[in-house]
């Protein structure tokens, strides 16, 4: 997007989180009703749903019996109701029965440096699609290595990465920022460093949100303070 007043969203989310997937696709819509209105940019924070799991991850279904008290059929119902969210905003997400649920702070340390590539947002969709639509875990170094190589980032760099604590430092720090910040919960929207949006809402409401900050803005731009 460009020649519109300038504005960064920061998203904190988890990638295996499907309201942040949901939420991202409903808000690429709002920017593109708002195209050549704000130019926006955008950065992704890590935050991990899970931060204690072992790599192996564990079974979805027990995951959401143990973590929210649902039942077998609630926790069908949901998923049902996600997969069908997923359709609407053009996005597959595919459940199982043996559908896992995983860590993923190796995937936020690849994340960190495609930033500094400017790959980021491609490989987050890219680990989106290898964990809800192929059933992968994005923690696992192979999958981490294919998916930085399809976005067109180099498979040798991401093994030296994976094979040492690079950028560990930098992804704690964010998540402590993001904590000490109040965020609790994803998806989070931070825009502008202080108007933050919580939550996969439809297009219109980011679309509203997103105009009323940079009518706020433009204001801001155009007030003139005169000297005595």
């Amino acid at each position: 997007m460009s020649n519109g007043i300038p504005m960064q969203i920061d998203i904190v989310s988890d990638v295996v989180c499907p309201w942040c997937i949901i939420g991202y696709k409903n808000l690429e819509q709002a920017m593109e009703r708002l195209d050549g209105q704000v130019d926006i940019k955008l950065r992704w924070h890590p935050f991990e749903l899970n931060p204690d799991m072992g790599p192996e991850g564990q079974n979805l279904s027990e995951h959401i019996k143990e973590k929210y008290g649902l039942t077998p059929d609630q926790s069908a119902e949901n998923r049902d109701r996600i997969s069908m969210m997923g359709e609407n905003v053009g996005f597959d997400i595919r459940f199982s029965s043996d559908s896992r649920i995983y860590n993923t702070f190796d995937a936020h340390r690849m994340l960190y440096w495609a930033g500094k590539e400017g790959k980021q947002t491609e490989l987050k969709l890219a680990l989106f699609r290898a964990y809800f639509q192929e059933g992968e875990n994005p923690g696992e170094h192979g999958v981490l290595k294919r998916a930085a190589e399809e976005v067109g980032l180099s498979p040798e760099k991401a093994v030296e990465i994976l094979g040492s604590d690079m950028f560990a430092k930098e992804v704690r720090a964010e998540e402590e920022e993001f904590r000490n910040a109040g965020i609790s919960s994803v998806p989070t929207y931070v825009v502008n460093g202080k108007y933050a949006i919580s939550g996969g809402h439809p297009p219109e409401v980011f679309e509203q949100a997103l105009s009323e900050i940079a009518r706020q803005v433009e204001v801001a731009d155009d007030e003139v303070i005169f000297d005595d």
